[in-house]
């Protein structure tokens, strides 16, 4: 399945190709992540070192993938833990989705409406370039901005719960 051809579109004016499918999982495959993932994966609150001081965030994260990774950012490490059944089974699905294959996955988990992330690109050195990235939402509705690095012009969406984003070419 071509994920931006004309069906489905690219909602970015330039630079970068987004694609946004609202109903990629089930009300019932929702349900079911949510819970599983919730209680099955290995949640840590995140760390981000700014200016030389640790802070330690409100938001949860867990970093899984195919071997052992490493993946920085902000000052901090994390080393990939091997999937679990439900996170490979996802996996699984975004892959026979989007065509796309993956080999490790951020999970993001926000306690509250009033948690999110900051302005930010996944450029790091360990990253292939323009890679595409897959994003599935699970849980609450929540807004996701993007900002041209050089128009600094902004577009945002809001994320319903078993939605995929689907960002590729130059989006980062």
């Amino acid at each position: 399945m071509k994920l931006f051809d004309d069906s489905l579109g690219n909602i970015l004016p330039s630079h970068g190709k987004v694609s946004y499918h609202p109903d990629f999982l089930s009300v019932e495959e929702r349900q079911s992540y949510f819970k599983a993932l919730s209680q099955e994966v290995e949640w840590k609150n995140d760390e981000l070192i700014v200016f030389g001081k640790l802070h330690v965030m409100d938001r949860l994260v867990a970093w899984y993938g195919d071997g052992e990774y490493l993946y920085q950012y902000s000052g901090t490490q994390k080393k990939a833990l091997p999937w679990n059944h439900e996170l490979h089974m996802l996996k699984d699905q975004v892959e026979k989705y989007t065509g796309h294959t993956f080999n490790s996955c951020l999970l993001n988990y926000y306690p509250s409406g009033n948690n999110g992330m900051g302005w930010h690109s996944d450029d790091e050195k360990t990253l292939v370039e323009n890679a595409p990235i897959a994003s599935v939402s699970i849980g609450a509705e929540r807004k996701f901005s993007f900002k041209h690095k050089t128009t600094r012009s902004t577009l945002s969406l809001m994320l319903s719960s078993g939605s995929l984003l689907l960002m590729a070419g130059e989006t980062q």
